[in-house]
């Protein structure tokens, strides 16, 4: 074998072992990143909105005060949010209107997923990740 071939051959095997290393790092600089992918508290504060409190009545005639932090996944997410106040309060009169006070008093985890499902449906940048209830009033 000619000795141009055994050093092609040579720096071939070399390269492909850097390449293979360095594959091997990225990749597991990426998966640490994902370990415990949770969101940090500071990028849940800087994306999320809290709604005004909202008086309405129930079925039953009880009032609720109520009040939501609402988590988007971005920034602009939050002020397209902070823009469809109108549209959040509008979901929010129609689901309560349709609850009674014992449905009001289980089933708060309903209700905000019903908010978060119905304000992804007619948002156009981002998307709603959780909804919160952070007050609540029933009289």
């Amino acid at each position: 074998m000619s000795s141009l071939m055994k050093t092609m051959i040579s720096s071939l095997a070399v390269l492909a072992i850097v390449g293979i290393a360095a594959f091997v790092v990225v990749w597991n600089m990426n998966a640490d990143d994902q370990k415990g992918s949770a969101a940090s508290i500071d990028k849940i504060e800087e994306f999320s909105y809290e709604t005004p409190e909202i008086t309405t009545d129930l079925e039953d005639g009880s009032f609720v005060r109520i009040q939501f932090q609402v988590i988007t996944n971005r920034k602009e997410a939050k002020e397209e949010i902070s823009k469809r106040d109108f549209q959040l309060k509008n979901i929010l009169i129609k689901e309560l209107a349709t609850m009674q006070e014992e449905d009001f008093k289980s089933g708060l985890g309903d209700l905000e997923e019903v908010v978060k499902t119905k304000l992804n449906e007619v948002m156009t940048t981002g998307k709603i990740t959780d909804v919160y209830t952070i007050s609540k009033i029933l009289q």
